[in-house]
């Protein structure tokens, strides 16, 4: 993280800040996996009256940059700034499987959303315990450890991956050629994470 020589005044801010910051409301609909999600503009809703409030500002700046193997990602830096001129920042990069408007937006809005959820400590109102209990096309339920990788499990991690870019669907269809231990392996997390990203590839798609 990249912080300017003092961050006092923006400590004292940003702890009154959290204070009042809401949760960010799940009000996006997912039909294809029955499930909710919280977007960057419910993230912004959640944190954006707290900070101002406080004298802090947010700057986000994305870029597109390439891997030594050719490999596009996009960084988005996210900046918390207070009144004072004192900030602090650090950028999230997220990697880029399909080199389009929609691929890079989508990653760009995914970057944003998580970079600001962490500066600010937003939290998203949580009802994956719902969907698990009520099972959906695209739900993992550990039900032991495993430890090492699966076979095949990069491979399918890298399609995953991809498929998220493309929406919803591709990500469904490519979930369901896994394996059980692949699933096990993937864990909750990082398929909503997937889910997140295929849902927002989606909005970027129709606008």
């Amino acid at each position: 993280m990249n912080r300017s020589e003092a961050i006092n005044e923006l400590a004292t801010a940003l702890a009154k800040a959290q204070a009042t910051i809401q949760t960010a409301k799940k009000a996006n609909d997912n039909p294809f996996f029955k499930s909710k999600y919280a977007d960057l503009a419910s993230v912004w809703s959640a944190c954006r009256e707290s900070l101002t409030a406080n004298g802090l500002s947010v700057v986000q700046s994305p870029r597109m940059t390439f891997t030594e193997s050719g490999a596009g990602v996009v960084e988005v830096e996210t900046m918390l700034l207070h009144a004072s001129g004192q900030w602090m920042s650090d950028t999230l990069t997220v990697p880029v499987s399909k080199l389009d408007a929609q691929g890079v937006g989508s990653a760009v809005t995914y970057a944003r959303r998580y970079g600001l959820a962490a500066f600010a400590s937003v939290a998203a109102d949580d009802d994956d315990g719902n969907a698990a209990v009520s099972g959906g096309p695209m739900v993992s339920k550990p039900k032991a450890t495993v430890l090492k990788a699966p076979d095949g499990f990069e491979n399918w991690l890298d399609a995953l991956t991809a498929a998220a870019d493309n929406g919803v669907k591709s990500l469904e269809e490519v979930f369901k050629s896994g394996t059980k231990d692949q699933r096990l392996y993937l864990g909750q997390q990082k398929l909503n994470a997937l889910k997140d990203r295929a849902a927002e590839s989606d909005m970027a798609g129709a606008q």
